[in-house]
């Protein structure tokens, strides 16, 4: 390795360190603002406090928000796992015209602004009769995540070998069977991929939830947003720092299922 070679090995590594320490950064904020004792957000805690996270208990609203969004995000990503599932296998397997355009249809979620996206199915749900904001956020958080579920599996069949499932078939497994026991746990690191990138953009979901919600039916980040609004204090880094460790969590079991490296392949 020459001299040039190295510099820019040591400057792909400066910079990647600096792109790691700006995202993280707001992150490591935010839970040590959790644990302040004072009212507002000060750096560094004139002392530490567990007393933000006591005050979550008596959030007004806070349970059945985070009730919902875990409701929400369970069901949604379910329902976006059998969708995508049958979508994938049907643009990976099929020869019909317009595979590319389904494909690309299914992700179009992804490629325009949530707000924008937010409007068009507030426009739509009414123009279709439905005004129940539980059903309403439903079928908006089956649709922002499966593009997640559709992109990660179509990617991980394209690696399959679907010989294996006419090998099954040919002992006498009828295919949907043969889906379930070859194919599922072979592409097990892809559904879990899917499944926590669905979970957690359902959870996290704004710009398309408020267009959505009602006085009865608001999701954490909106209920998170009014409390912003009306008493901005840590209390809000409090549940934040409760969205990390769920988020940690989940890399933490996946990584002892199936792996992170085969996560990521």
């Amino acid at each position: 390795m020459t001299r040039t070679d190295r510099v820019a090995v040591v400057l792909c590594w400066l910079f990647a360190a600096l792109v790691v320490v700006y995202l993280l950064t707001p992150l490591v904020v935010t839970v040590i603002v959790s644990f302040t004792s004072s009212t507002v957000y000060t750096l560094p805690p004139p002392d530490w406090s567990l007393k933000w996270y006591e005050r979550l208990g008596r959030k007004s609203g806070l349970m059945d928000s985070l009730v919902l969004s875990l409701n929400l995000a369970f069901l949604s990503t379910v329902i976006a796992l059998i969708i995508g599932t049958a979508a994938a296998l049907g643009v990976q397997k099929g020869r019909f015209p317009g595979r590319e355009a389904i494909a690309t249809f299914v992700v179009s979620p992804l490629m325009m602004p949530g707000l924008v996206v937010g409007v068009a199915l507030l426009q739509f749900f009414r123009e279709m009769g439905l005004r129940d904001a539980y059903w309403s956020l439903l079928l908006a958080h089956i649709i922002i995540t499966l593009p997640y579920v559709m992109r990660t599996l179509l990617a991980s069949l394209q690696q399959f070998d679907f010989s294996l499932i006419d090998a099954a078939r040919t002992l006498g497994m009828p295919y949907p069977t043969a889906i379930l026991r070859v194919m599922v746990p072979n592409l097990a690191p892809a559904f879990l991929t899917a499944g926590l990138f669905a979970f957690l953009a359902s959870m996290d979901n704004y710009p398309i939830s408020i267009f959505l919600t009602d006085a009865r039916n608001k999701t954490l980040p909106i209920r998170m947003l009014q409390y912003l609004e009306e008493t901005p204090d840590p209390t809000i880094a409090a549940i934040s720092s409760g969205l990390i460790l769920m988020a940690l969590i989940a890399l933490m079991v996946s990584a002892r299922t199936v792996g992170l490296n085969r996560m990521i392949q």
